[in-house]
């Protein structure tokens, strides 16, 4: 998708490392806003290129004091006072604009940390909308504050402890708020940004999925020749599914799609998933039955990062092949392969602090992202790599994609490979996990909650617990349950379950899974944790 060809004002986000900063980029989007999200330390170049109408500076867990902390690049200023760019500091951000403007941040001896009252002191900027007086709790994350303001800045808003939480310059259209809009915890956040982007910034939406679809399409048909045959690689999941479902609205019959059963997948996901490609989707998929030579690479690995290269790797070896009997049958060999990649994918495999592409921390390697070989022979198609997944969901709704199909939970493209802590081939670990998991996700649909789950998933733990089973001692497995609530994957709640429910699905899973004397369940958010166990 080119970003220049959506018919929305843009909203860039520079990045600086924040762990809510991708919550902006959704709560833009779902403003009708285009929102793209790229590194706080890219060339003016690069920033001038994508012709924003609003630049947003991100939060981040630096502090302006640090030799090493970025920052936007030399010249940055004086292209947005120019441009008549509008620009809103966030947390860190709003301290990195303090800062290189000429003011004054230090060490904070008022930290602040976690909900807050702040007050509106004057209705300007950001609070244009508000009256003085006006209070609202707030997510503050800060140690450091501003002491000193910038020539042409002033003060808008205070928190209850007198640290300035918001402030502005009319002339240069600068803005800054010191907490964070982006996060639920900040109940009036959305409100903010909305009167932020279209009373005072003047933004025009534009952004929708209608557009988004046309945009693939003639982008898809300008890369791929008449002549040319294209690979899709699916998973079962709803991303590869929809991709290959507007491939094909592109290029019709020279998709050849292929499912791959890794030796990794869920309880009977094979054949449950080819009845849907036949029966509802009407795509042409070939299966290849690849589990052997999978598993034989996994053997002994424990490591999830080298699981997820490994698995990549060796699905590109396989889609090599693939694409090599084609070639004997069509006598011309497919030069793409298309793949599910959705943003936030690219998002976590980005690279670490000092690489010089961003400030970021990897959270892991998608085998669709990071896992990808550098010889690999295929050109990638990824018409998704910009949307979340919910926004997938509306692209494929778009698509007449089955919406039960596209209800689906996610699973991960590694498989249970991230959900089997340790080595996958040891014991009966995987078998074991299937049934487990199939007896969990049907128990919460048979409770009518499967909808109101984001996703849902059991667990392999690598340990043993001492139990009574049958009036004997037992020395068997411990597996984990877990179900969050999330708009996009990118933060995520743990699933408050009735305690019968789990009573019920714990009794369940002991009685019918031989190996297994434990059930535990998983009550962390993401963060800090991430969704998957790995």
């Amino acid at each position: 998708m080119d970003p220049k060809a959506v018919k929305s004002d843009l909203v860039l986000i520079l990045d600086y490392g924040s762990q809510y900063t991708h919550l902006i980029t959704r709560r833009i989007r779902s403003l009708n806003i285009f929102s793209l999200c790229i590194s706080g330390t890219s060339s003016l170049e690069t920033i001038t290129s994508h012709n924003p109408k609003v630049v947003i500076l991100s939060g981040g867990p630096h502090s302006v004091h640090s030799a090493n902390s970025p920052t936007f690049p030399s010249g940055f200023v004086e292209w947005a006072k120019k441009g008549g760019i509008f620009v809103l500091g966030v947390c860190y951000g709003l301290q990195l604009i303090v800062q290189r403007l000429g003011g004054q941040v230090d060490v904070g001896q008022r930290q602040e940390y976690g909900r807050m009252e702040i007050e509106v002191e004057k209705n300007l900027g950001v609070f244009g909308n508000k009256k003085v007086g006006d209070k609202q709790v707030v997510w503050m994350s800060h140690g450091d504050e501003t002491v000193k303001l910038p020539y042409g800045f002033e003060v808008v808003a205070r928190s209850q402890q007198g640290a300035v939480a918001a402030v502005e310059n009319r002339e240069m259209r600068f803005f800054g708020l010191q907490y964070h809009p982006e996060v639920t915890h900040s109940p009036e956040g959305m409100d903010t940004l909305r009167y932020f982007l279209f009373d005072v910034c003047g933004v025009s939406p534009g952004w929708n999925m209608e557009n988004v679809l046309d945009e693939e399409i003639r982008v898809i048909n300008d890369a791929v020749g008449p002549e040319e045959h294209v690979i899709c690689a699916l998973s079962g999941g709803v991303d590869s599914t929809v991709a290959a479902t507007l491939v094909h609205k592109a290029i019709g019959d020279r998709l050849h799609c292929i499912f791959v059963d890794n030796g990794l997948l869920r309880y009977k996901e094979r054949e449950r998933v080819a009845e849907t490609f036949e029966s509802d989707l009407h795509l042409p998929v070939t299966c290849v039955d690849a589990s052997n030579e999978f598993l034989t690479k996994l053997k002994g690995v424990v490591d999830p990062e080298m699981k997820r290269k490994i698995i990549g790797k060796e699905f590109i070896s396989i889609f090599d092949a693939f694409a090599h009997e084609l070639e004997q049958k069509l006598g011309k060999k497919p030069a793409y392969l298309v793949q599910g990649t959705l943003y936030p994918d690219v998002i976590e495999s980005c690279p670490p602090p000092g690489s010089g592409r961003s400030h970021s921390h990897t959270i892991k390697s998608h085998h669709n992202v990071g896992g990808l070989p550098k010889d690999m022979k295929l050109k990638l198609i990824e018409p998704l790599k910009l949307l979340f997944k919910d926004e997938v969901r509306q692209l494929g709704r778009i698509l007449n994609v089955p919406d039960a199909f596209l209800k689906r939970h996610p699973f991960p493209g590694p498989g249970l490979a991230v959900r089997v802590l340790g080595d996958v081939t040891e014991g009966n670990a995987l078998d074991i996990l299937r049934q487990v998991d199939e007896i969990f996700i049907q128990s919460i649909k048979d409770a009518g909650l499967y909808d109101s789950i984001w996703q849902a998933f059991a667990v392999f733990l690598p340990v043993r617990s001492v139990g009574v089973q049958g009036d004997q001692r037992t020395h068997s497995h411990v597996v984990a349950l877990r179900a969050v609530t999330s708009q996009d994957g990118m933060t995520a709640d743990w699933y408050y379950f009735e305690h019968k429910f789990l009573d019920d699905v714990a009794r369940k899973i002991c009685n019918s899974v031989r190996g297994v004397n434990r059930v535990v369940q998983d009550i962390t958010s993401k963060p800090p944790s991430t969704i998957e166990w790995e």
